[in-house]
């Protein structure tokens, strides 16, 4: 693996936890300046991926080198060298706004003729400026995740980790949260993220699909969506939907089909000449068909297409 072209490598990392795989044969790369999200469900391995990376959690099988250093045999040099923050809050509710800065620049050896500029710079990132004796805990969540950001860079690490950091932020914070995100990638942070937030994968360079411990698809959003799907995609509008999906399950020619909303999305072979199929079919079992047309996946279609194929794979 070379080190030098990127700033994190990992090729075939296995954690185990007994007979249980987390991460079976993970392999990635992220580039200086990139942003790399890592999409999967509750369970899937991404946070496992993550803490590994991290040299938190010691890998199973393969390798991994962050920054040069291999996260099992140099996990402590890893660690002086990235930023991480975790899925849970990771600052101290009961200390004032600048008393967890500087907890935290003490942990990272912020020197003292430098911790003065890092003070002003993470204020200001947070919006916090004037509020530096209030109680970390009384801040709205969108305030203390920009903090707890701030905190997490304040040793100016050319590499951040963050894992799923906008869970349960309102879509503001988490817009403005994601402009801090870019304008650090801007100036050569590499960062890896992950979430389950859809709109969020749409901000990163590229994504790492991950399912049940394996990476089951990797690009950037534009071609996942153009390459990912096995298949064309329908919206079928009908009523009732429920029977409309239930009776379009049973059809041969569709390989997919799920409730997006109102409507369906129908993943199959070749639209033009399923779609008036698929329609008479619906309409000679009572339902009524408003709607049908062929469309452009979105990153929810490509997820959801990917995950229920590698499905089927695990139970034939």
């Amino acid at each position: 693996m070379n080190a030098d072209a990127s700033p994190v490598l990992a090729h075939g990392l296995i954690k185990r936890f007994g007979d249980f795989v987390a991460v079976d044969g993970i392999s990635l790369e992220a580039r200086k300046g990139e942003i790399v999200g890592f999409l999967g469900p509750n369970g899937a391995g991404k946070s496992t991926t993550i803490r590994m990376l991290c040299g938190l959690l010691r890998p199973s099988g393969g390798q991994a080198l962050v920054a040069g250093y291999d996260v099992a045999k140099d996990p402590e040099r890893v660690r002086q060298r990235i930023g991480y923050m975790s899925q849970k809050f990771s600052l101290y509710n009961d200390l004032q706004v600048i008393e967890n800065i500087r907890f935290f620049a003490s942990l990272y050896a912020v020197s003292s003729s430098q911790l003065r500029e890092r003070e002003s710079w993470v204020l200001a990132m947070a919006g916090l400026r004037g509020r530096e004796s209030a109680l970390t805990g009384t801040l709205p969540t969108g305030w203390k995740q920009r903090l707890a950001l701030g905190c997490a860079v304040l040793h100016r690490p050319p590499i951040l980790f963050l894992d799923e950091p906008t869970s349960g932020v309102d879509p503001i914070s988490r817009r403005q949260f994601w402009e801090l995100i870019h304008s650090m990638a801007a100036e050569g942070v590499t960062v890896l993220v992950t979430t389950h937030y859809m709109d969020e994968a749409e901000y990163c360079n590229r994504l790492v699909l991950i399912f049940q411990g394996r990476v089951v698809a990797s690009g950037s959003p534009s071609e996942l969506k153009q390459h990912a799907m096995s298949g064309d995609l329908l919206l079928v509008e009908s009523e009732p939907l429920a029977s409309a999906l239930e009776l379009l399950q049973q059809r041969p020619e569709v390989k997919d089909a799920a409730v997006f909303g109102n409507t369906l999305h129908v993943v199959v072979q070749d639209a033009r000449t399923a779609m008036p199929r698929l329609r008479a079919y619906l309409s000679q079992h009572g339902v009524t068909v408003t709607k049908t047309e062929s469309i452009r996946p979105t990153l929810e279609d490509v997820f959801v297409s990917l995950t229920a194929a590698q499905s089927a794979k695990g139970k034939a």
